[in-house]
């Protein structure tokens, strides 16, 4: 009976010291966050080495053949997510693997605004997530990824309506294209839908009338003002006539004074000789610009004009006579201030 007695309370002795030493080694809080925060990053198609040397970067990992044989029980290997991972206190080793298993990933922010170009879109987006900012171009420049969602490659920018927003870092092109696909959708509500129905236009010409009322005024509570003008325009069969649709076609937004050779530019975006709207809007259209749109003033104004004293306010005008009187008291301050392009 002794030696039984023995025997058990040898074996609970044992199991005791063995679940305390799974605890030290695999429950107990070892693996440490160098500096306040560990931000790491692990691309899509990492193998087991690979995810370690970015741990060992913000980490420190104790007991790495621990940690490796535990990963190696939980099967993680097959179960390798890729995404932006914030650890900012330390942890176990267990809760780490289940964390990394689970794909349970910390969202960036990507935010952008005064975007003209898919280039520049591309650009901005390709530093803050996963897919690079040529991944994100050729997607976006070839037609056939979004065509049967009723784009083109001209006016597909219209899609990408400015703000900030969340997203997992490992988001590729298509991934992202979807992504803001999903919050146009949500942003062309069936408000602003029967609005553009009313004005006879589509959410696409609206946003290609909304990128130039954005680019064209310096004063937020012009935009329905300017706004009018251009639908006035439009319904009587005038060309636009606006200065930033030649800046566009001409790829040069450096531009201050437009001259009468610019506006000879052989190109669909002149709307000085094509009437109508151009292919495309001619950069992302801001909210503000949409909803101006949407809700443009009903006057009867044909014309406006920069005032001369650099405000940033317009004369606005009915008839094309007082209209160039306006636009010559303009011309002769940008001859005096010496602005000749």
């Amino acid at each position: 009976m002794k030696t039984v007695r023995l025997i058990i309370i040898s074996a609970v002795v044992l199991i005791l010291a063995g679940t305390f030493a799974a605890w030290w080694l695999l429950l107990r809080p070892s693996v440490a966050v160098r500096g306040e925060s560990a931000v790491i990053f692990i691309p899509d198609g990492s193998g087991l080495s690979q995810v370690m040397d970015s741990l060992n970067k913000k980490l420190v990992i104790r007991h790495q053949g621990v940690f490796t044989w535990l990963a190696e029980k939980k099967n993680y290997p097959a179960h390798i997510k890729g995404g932006r991972f914030v650890f900012r206190k330390s942890l176990s080793p267990v809760s780490l693997i289940n964390t990394l298993r689970s794909g349970e990933q910390a969202a960036v922010r990507v935010t952008f605004n005064n975007i003209r170009t898919i280039r520049q879109l591309s650009g901005k987006v390709g530093r803050v997530i996963e897919a690079d900012s040529s991944e994100i171009a050729d997607f976006l420049n070839d037609a056939d990824n979004y065509r049967r969602d009723g784009f083109s490659r001209e006016n597909v920018i219209s899609v990408f309506i400015p703000d900030t927003y969340e997203f997992y870092w490992n988001t590729d092109a298509s991934g992202f294209y979807r992504r803001m696909l999903k919050e146009y959708t949500k942003f062309w509500n069936k408000t602003r839908k029967t609005k553009a129905d009313e004005l006879g236009l589509t959410p696409v010409e609206v946003a290609i009338l909304a990128s130039i009322v954005d680019d064209e005024v310096l004063k937020p509570e012009e935009k329905p003002v300017i706004a009018g003008v251009y639908l006035n325009r439009l319904r009587r069969g005038i060309p636009l006539q606006a200065c930033p649709t030649i800046k566009f076609a001409l790829n040069d937004f450096t531009i201050t004074r437009v001259l009468n050779k610019h506006l000879k530019i052989d190109s669909p975006y002149n709307t000085y000789l094509h009437k109508g709207f151009p292919p495309g809007p001619i950069g992302c259209p801001t909210k503000e610009g949409i909803d101006a749109v949407l809700n443009a003033e009903k006057h009867d104004y044909l014309y406006f004009v920069a005032k001369s004293d650099f405000s940033g306010y317009h004369h606005f005008s009915r008839t094309l006579a007082e209209h160039n009187r306006y636009a010559n008291e303009y011309q002769r301050e940008l001859d005096k201030r010496k602005i000749f392009k």
